[in-house]
């Protein structure tokens, strides 16, 4: 806050002294400086109401410009708490306005569909000369859940790259407690994900009321977050505050009965002014202390600073007071106009009263011809002291005010919500065309309005009646609108309401509809399964398959589709094939959505229990299926068709597979399938990182897991973590393959299903690539599960075997390599693609310790087979295998041969710790190998991660271990770790030696 409150009725000023906050200015200057480096940083301001947290973003801005860096501000407002990304439009959108920066066509398209600024931007063409993309296939309809919402915060960290590209950008979002949930969904990604820019984000909130989500985004930002808290005035700095006019007790009395809370502190000096005396009257004593009672009750401010910004108002004539009244009905932002509709008289009185609210600092001018209160909290006691039907009245009118115009229904909502009652066709036609409206992108307001929009809708007439409609399903029934509140419940990670409203809509639903009441059955048996709730989901899907008479009915079908895929879910191949013997290939009565879900499930069983010939038939029938189904079929069966995708990545059809996974994403999308969208995401991450594209690996394993994370799903976050795992230990990133790993194992709860064994597995190769090899081989075994009953599918176990047979090789002569690549042999017997070669490579390692130059043309024979099968990378590890193998036999000219071909496909793959390690092994034997220069974010020299090339750097210019950490802003401890880590990379044993590896010339490739 400021200094003295008693100042003209203008109020206080922007560049009045700031009282106190030194230590608060020194963390702002810092972050400010770290992010004028280069640093991201994400800055945290808590406070309680009235503390002064709006103050300290105003001097960060100050600080901001002075360094001329460039700062965009919003707020957040407690009565448009349902607006999607409020405040992020609020600081951005005018920028937008005026300056739109360059944004290819896809780009452009999704961002218009929150900054109005932007809208129609996509369809006028790229600005700037920038590139055009085509919208992506399935993303523009089909449903009001179009739009990614992960594709949409990558879009928005690229606006913000591109704002702050020529000069940095500083963005302050105020009160973002009461932000909706897509905003902090958003943020969330900018921290994790942080831009590429120089750039701080700071955000103001106040503890008591910040949603968990928000409250952990600094410990989420890790070492880019830091946190300000702004603390009560001292006894001291109130003195300050009030100026010598005002006489210790008086400062004293104001202090107790403000806390020290700057904004108390400024209501009750203006009320009391500057008055001092012995003869001075108590605070309870002040005429008018207690009265005033017309003007409401505001709960959340104490009684005395509560009655003296009611005593404030109580100065207004009837007309500003009627002004201000709808001026806080209206908008947190609002027009002359909208408040003038509001209070029910002329735009000319409306300005000629908010120049008297001006001018007694009630309300201050805003950007282009608005106005806003000079404090939240101001706002909160002017529409608290309306009557609440007056209130209602005057939404009522805004509402008709802004139809008049042709706001959109987003604008109108709000309002509408407040004013409408029971039956109002017109009201509800409105929250459910703005909730439909902002479902892809804020599902969590979506559910706001839609269930604003059921408790003013009128029971649904009797199912089958001609009032009902078709099926008794139109487009505003309550059986429609329950499935679209339960769908935009669990998008937006909302689990538990989304299955009470499914289980509501179930209920709603009569007896012998058994059509519909299969589909619901599957809707809550979905999400019980995401709130590992599994025998919860078994025992719904049982309890309604008994009510269904006849077995073989399509409605039944739909449901052991759901059984079938449980099953497979726990790795009981037999359970699965069993369920699936009860049932038909296809029927007359069938969808055609059923008979591609029940194609597409007979694959995996056929493959789990090794019946090569009977899978590959399968598979090739439903891809016959697949073909020739248009995507409103394939949406139907998106519960399935991941496991198709799945079962054809684990036989080696990687190209079919890929080719369904990216038509199945572009349905699921146009659909809002997103619980959907991971399992197809993460099935395409593992495709990639087999076929050694580590970087679409990435991108797809990373979509995957923000998604999760979106979606609140314990079982799909698990799933994206360990495909991210695996992605980053075979690029060479082990410390954050180990983190995700650890993450993902500690999110699986011990279901005993086939994707917490995964983690495991995932986790365990992180861990022996990381040289914790005793570790990982223990993790690796454990999550194979009994032999009897594997937890893992027989690919994952090939793996598994492989990597085990190479780490007891290491051993030499006290290990036993044979054991496992007997159970690759064994494995490999179904004889797909790819199998053979790992299973060779196995033998390879067994023989390496007894005769290596018979591993030698083992290894070569399994880095064949395996290039054939498309899997580069294994391919590239058979190679690095076959030269280890020539090199210890003695044979120079083929070990250098196998390595130069192992280099070659580490590179393509990305896989820079392997392409590190085989450029040791080629060094030794006398290959002169170019030490690779940094290009670019993630691509350091000698497999090092960024933090370790940044910390290598820093060790060679000669900085201490200490000088490096307070440079990251990280622990010592933490720098010695990755330290050590460097000095295994780079083979050197001092620090001396990492700035000789760092600034060595780069040789020839090759001599």
């Amino acid at each position: 806050m400021e200094g003295r409150a008693d100042r003209t009725t203008q109020g206080p000023t922007a560049h009045a002294p700031l009282i106190g906050r030194r230590a608060a200015l020194r963390v702002l200057d810092q972050a400010l400086d770290s992010a004028l480096g280069g640093s991201f940083r994400f800055l945290a301001l808590s406070g309680d109401p009235g503390a002064g947290k709006t103050r300290l973003l105003a001097e960060l801005a100050e600080l901001a410009e002075v360094r001329k860096l460039p700062v965009l501000g919003g707020r957040a407002a407690e009565f448009e708490q349902q607006m999607p990304f409020g405040a992020l439009v609020d600081a951005v959108d005018d920028r937008l306005e005026l300056n739109r920066p360059a944004l290819n066509l896809e780009t452009a398209r999704l961002l218009s569909t929150v900054f109005p600024a932007l809208t129609g931007a996509w369809t006028a063409g790229p600005a700037n000369g920038a590139p055009a993309v085509a919208p992506a296939r399935g993303d523009t309809g089909g449903g009001p859940f179009g739009v990614a919402r992960y594709q949409l915060h990558r879009a928005v960290r690229h606006l913000l790259e591109e704002l702050a590209a020529d000069n940095g950008l500083v963005l302050l979002l105020d009160d973002v407690h009461w932000a909706d949930d897509a905003s902090i969904e958003l943020l969330g990604y900018l921290v994790r994900h942080p831009p590429r820019a120089r750039m701080l984000i700071g955000v103001a909130y106040r503890p008591a009321q910040a949603a968990p989500r928000l409250a952990t985004l600094v410990d989420i930002a890790g070492e880019h977050g830091v946190s300000v808290s702004a603390d009560p005035f001292t006894p001291g700095e109130v003195e300050e505050f009030l100026g010598p006019d005002v006489s210790r007790s008086r400062s004293q009395a104001l202090y107790e009965a403000s806390g020290g809370n700057p904004f108390y502190l400024e209501a009750l000096a203006r009320r009391l002014g500057g008055r001092d005396g012995a003869s001075e009257p108590s605070l309870a004593e002040e005429p008018g202390w207690g009265a005033l009672s017309d003007l409401g009750e505001i709960t959340e401010l104490p009684p005395a600073v509560r009655t003296a910004l009611q005593v404030e108002l109580s100065g207004l004539d009837e007309t500003a007071l009627l002004v201000a009244r709808a001026a806080a009905v209206a908008a947190d932002e609002f027009e002359p106009a909208l408040a003038a509709a509001g209070a029910e008289i002329t735009e000319e009185r409306a300005l000629v009263a908010l120049d008297d609210l001006a001018a007694r600092d009630v309300v201050r001018p805003a950007s282009a011809g608005r106005f806003r209160f000079r404090h939240p909290l101001v706002r909160h006691v002017v529409y608290g002291s309306a009557a609440a039907g007056w209130r209602l009245g005057s939404h009522s009118r805004i509402a008709r005010h802004l139809a008049e115009l042709g706001a959109p229904a987003t604008l109108r909502a709000h309002h509408v919500e407040r004013s409408a009652g029971y039956g109002d066709q017109p009201a509800i036609a409105t929250l459910v065309e703005a909730a439909r409206t902002v479902a892809p992108q804020a599902p969590a307001t979506a559910a706001h309005w839609l269930r604003a929009a059921l408790r003013l809708m009128p029971e649904d007439p009797e199912p089958g009646s001609a009032a009902a409609g078709e099926n008794g399903d139109a487009p505003l029934s309550r059986v429609r609108l329950l499935s679209e509140l339960a769908h935009a419940q669990t998008v937006s990670g909302r689990l538990l309401e989304g299955v009470e409203t499914a289980r509501t809509l179930l209920r709603l639903l009569p007896p012998g509809d058994h059509a519909r009441r299969a589909r619901a059955v599957q809707m809550c048996a979905v999400i019980e399964r995401q709130l590992h709730r599994h025998q919860e989901a078994r025992a719904l899907v049982l309890d309604e398959l008994r009510r269904i008479p006849d077995p073989q009915a399509p409605a039944a079908v739909l449901l052991r589709v759901r059984l079938v895929a449980d099953r497979l879910m726990r790795v009981d191949i037999r359970g699965a094939q069993a369920v699936l013997d009860r049932m038909p290939e296809n029927a007359p009565d069938w969808e055609p959505g059923l008979r591609l879900a029940v194609a597409s499930l007979r694959v995996m069983p056929a493959y789990g229990g090794g019946r090569k010939a009977e899978a590959v038939a399968y598979a090739e029938a439903a891809e016959k299926v697949f073909a020739a189904a248009p995507d409103s079929h394939i949406a139907e069966a998106l519960d399935t068709v991941p496991w198709l995708c799945w079962s054809e990545i684990m036989m080696g059809r990687y190209d079919d597979a890929l080719r369904r996974i990216e038509r199945s994403i572009a349905v699921a999308r146009s659909t809002g399938q997103a619980s959907y969208i991971t399992y197809l995401l993460n099935a395409q991450a593992r495709a990639y990182t087999l076929l050694g594209r580590l970087a679409e690996a990435a991108d797809a394993a990373e979509e995957a897991t923000e998604t999760a994370r979106l979606l609140r799903s314990g079982e799909a976050l698990v799933f994206g973590l360990t495909q991210q795992c695996l992605v980053a230990t075979w690029s060479g990133d082990h410390d954050r393959a180990l983190r995700l790993g650890e993450e993902a194992v500690a999110g699986d709860l011990g279901a005993g299903e086939w994707w917490g064994a995964m983690a495991r597995f995932a986790h365990g190769v992180a861990l022996v690539n990381s040289g914790r090899t005793e570790e990982g081989a223990a993790a690796a075994l454990e999550a194979c599960g009994d032999p009897a009953a594997p937890e893992l599918d027989p690919s994952t176990l090939l793996s598994c075997a492989e990597m085990l047979a190479q780490i007891e090789a290491s051993r030499g002569k006290d290990g036993d390599p044979g054991r496992w690549a007997d159970i690759a042999d064994m494995l490999a017997e179904i004889g797909m693609p790819a199998d053979a070669g790992l299973a060779k490579l196995a033998r390879a390692h067994a023989a390496r310790p007894f005769d290596p130059a018979a591993a030698a043309v083992l290894a070569t024979e399994a880095a064949s087979l395996l290039a054939a099968a498309g899997r580069r990378l294994e391919a590239g590890r058979a190679e690095l295998a076959a030269g280890l193998a020539h090199q210890a036999a003695g044979e120079r000219d083929p070990a250098r041969e196998r390595l130069r071909a192992a280099a070659e496909l580490f590179e393509a793959c990305g896989a820079q710790a392997l392409l590190a390690q085989t450029a040791r092994e080629r060094r030794r034997l006398g290959v002169r190998v170019a030490t690779p220069r940094r290009g670019g974010q993630g691509d350091e020299p000698f497999g090092l991660s960024p933090r370790e090339y940044e910390i290598a750097m820093l060790v060679a210019q000669g900085c201490t271990n200490q000088q490096v950490a307070e440079k990251l802003f990280l622990s010592v401890r933490t720098v010695e770790t990755h330290l050590s880590r460097v000095f295994t990379k780079l083979g050197v044993t001092s620090r001396v030696g990492v700035a000789t590896a760092l600034n060595a010339r780069p040789g020839d490739r090759d001599s």
